[in-house]
């Protein structure tokens, strides 16, 4: 279990601050800092295109980089970006940091997922893949407890600087067990790397079904979820429920992720993950159906089926690549799967946004994202169907 507690590790340094930390400070950060609307627009634009960037460029050509050294140098810039935000006041320099740091979260993961799938055993790949990405939750509370903590006592420098400071920890952390998974732990690990050529990958999404059907719930799970996170407040507001809904939903949020990753994780090794998916989405989608049903009441559950779902999905999914495909191949297909989660988000978004504007509500967006979501449950019931509990490994070329 060690691997899966230093590359959560890894996600809370990456995604959890890298990502996140900024959009938690921001409110606090602005009365010192002179950020208009139109700078948190172009870092929201900016940051979101760098991600998808940065999962092109792992999917293309992590393979020949070496997720090793990758995993060493995303960590260490991560970890110096994160100490030069403590010390920036100029808009401009701001953005450009965040922008790198989107583009080294996403490096980041895909090199995780190489790795674990590389090194893991296949009865421990999902729960060391789902228990790592869920280190984006604790990120989530780690930013809470130093809004609470840490900023009112020393400033909003002082909370960048620890980031940093867990990104020293993390990184040395990350260089002892990369020295020690040196000599393979599985045989599947010590078969030849086989990796897709960047020629043939798009043609391997198009034409391969596990391939095409892990970028189909990628992209649902964007145009669910990222829609879902911006627009819940403001639908509350709508509603006008008390503000402090929305903060104990996101409580409910990263509390059910902390937890989530290790038991969905195990589920998916010990039952199939079929039906570790299937209990996902079902959870998310009940969630979000209960949620559209009445918003009040079951906007808690709304953010439980969102934790359950949404912090383990990438660990459970690129476990169940890793059965049909070697591990540099399932780290460029998980990486073609965050851009497609990415335009998915980016349509999902736009989509709101049109349906707000025309029906002058939010109830026609959230009814949208109910009915999304129900199509991930019977993608999980496909993959169920079709997936034994175990399958042999397969080369991609």
């Amino acid at each position: 279990m060690k691997m899966a507690v230093v590359f959560g590790m890894n996600q809370i340094v990456s995604h959890g601050f890298g990502m996140f930390l900024f959009a938690a400070l921001v409110p606090l950060m602005r009365e010192s800092i002179s950020l208009s609307h139109w700078h948190l627009a172009a870092i929201g634009a900016l940051t979101q295109l760098a991600y998808l960037g940065g999962a092109m460029l792992i999917g293309l050509l992590g393979h020949r980089l070496g997720t090793a050294r990758l995993s060493l140098m995303t960590g260490t810039l991560t970890t110096a970006l994160l100490f030069t935000m403590s010390q920036l006041e100029n808009p401009l320099f701001i953005t450009l940091v965040l922008t790198c740091l989107a583009a080294s979260a996403a490096i980041s993961w895909g090199t995780i997922v190489e790795i674990i799938s590389r090194h893991a055993r296949a009865e421990q790949r999902s729960t060391y893949l789902s228990a790592a990405s869920s280190g984006t939750a604790w990120g989530y509370g780690l930013n809470g407890l130093m809004i609470l903590l840490v900023v009112p006592v020393l400033g909003w420098q002082h909370s960048w600087q620890i980031a940093g400071g867990m990104g020293i920890l993390v990184v040395g952390m990350t260089w002892y067990l990369l020295n020690n998974l040196k000599k393979p732990l599985t045989t599947t690990a010590a078969l030849p790397e086989s990796n897709i050529p960047a020629s043939r990958l798009l043609a391997t999404i198009c034409g391969e079904r596990t391939a095409m059907f892990a970028c189909l719930i990628c992209f649902l799970v964007g145009f669910t979820t990222m829609p879902f996170s911006n627009w819940l407040n403001t639908y509350l507001d709508q509603l006008a429920l008390p503000a402090a809904l929305g903060g104990y939903t996101w409580t409910t949020v990263g509390i059910t992720g902390m937890v989530a990753g290790v038991v969905t994780g195990w589920l998916a090794d010990r039952n199939g993950h079929g039906v570790a998916l299937m209990v996902i989405f079902s959870g998310f989608a009940l969630g979000l159906l209960a949620f559209v049903y009445d918003p009040a009441r079951f906007a808690l559950v709304a953010g439980f089926g969102y934790g359950l779902m949404y912090f383990p999905m990438w660990g459970i999914l690129a476990g169940w690549i890793g059965q049909t495909y070697s591990s540099t191949a399932t780290m460029q297909i998980s990486g073609i799967c965050m851009v497609t989660f990415g335009l998915g988000g980016t349509l999902g978004n736009l989509l709101a946004g049109y349906l707000r504007d025309t029906t002058g509500t939010l109830d026609a967006v959230f009814l949208t994202l109910a009915a999304a979501s129900v199509l991930l449950v019977m993608l999980a019931l496909w993959i169920l169907s079709v997936s034994p509990k175990s399958r042999p490994m397969q080369p991609a070329v």
